[in-house]
């Protein structure tokens, strides 16, 4: 279980909310901001902090709902989905971005800061490369980035995407590439959600591949 605390924060437009906060035992390495996906900041999102705290970062990951309905704490079931969808189209990107900031200022108290998101958050992830100051982004399997334009990535990007996932078919992937050349893109011969082991289609191989990949890649924009 996760060991981490809550915090609350402020966002430049006076915005309140919560965010989860897990550092490491040691002298962390970096900053990481860490971006949920449709279902808040569960039990799923507050472990891979305690499993980046324990690599060596501080991890800040905000509750991105807050700005609808607070302490959001979804299951992957279709409920949980369905009440996930419905809170997210009510978020503005720009809003969001608002509140990634203040994250990413209380995360630069452990030194260079990077993001990794997913689902949603990775979306966002590709939002904050466009337009926060970061070290570094990192993107898992996330949908419509294309729609954020063809404003350049300010820093370096790792995606992971997976084959099989019907929502972000291959081709939009390959927008991706087109749209963002410097960025770094790999596919996976699994599906949507293939990192997060609560979900019917968590590939443990392509998980283990994308993690190592997320680390080293995290160790170099950090360090």
């Amino acid at each position: 279980m996760a060991q981490g605390a809550w915090m609350e924060l402020f966002a430049s437009d006076g915005h309140k909310f919560d965010a989860y906060i897990r550092g490491p035992g040691d002298r962390p390495k970096g900053g990481l901001v860490v971006i949920q996906e449709i279902f808040g900041v569960n039990e799923h999102i507050q472990d891979v902090c305690e499993g980046f705290a324990a690599d060596g970062f501080f991890c800040v990951a905000p509750q991105m709902f807050d700005r609808v309905e607070r302490k959001v704490n979804l299951g992957y079931d279709a409920d949980g989905i369905e009440k996930g969808k419905a809170l997210k189209a009510q978020i503005k990107t720009e809003d969001a971005l608002l509140d990634l900031k203040a994250a990413l200022d209380v995360a630069q108290s452990a030194g260079k800061v990077a993001t990794i998101g997913y689902c949603w958050g990775g979306f966002l992830s590709m939002a904050a490369a466009q337009h926060l100051p970061l070290a570094g982004a990192v993107v898992y399997y996330g949908g419509g980035i294309p729609t954020l334009g063809d404003d350049p990535i300010q820093c370096p990007v790792l995606g992971h995407f997976g084959e099989l996932d019907k929502g972000i078919p291959m081709d939009q992937v390959a927008e991706i590439r087109k749209l963002h050349p410097t960025a770094e893109i790999h596919a996976y011969p699994a599906d949507h959600g293939f990192n997060c082991d609560r979900r019917g289609s968590y590939e443990a191989t392509s998980a283990k591949i994308a993690r190592e990949r997320s680390i080293d890649f995290l160790d170099r924009m950090l360090g």
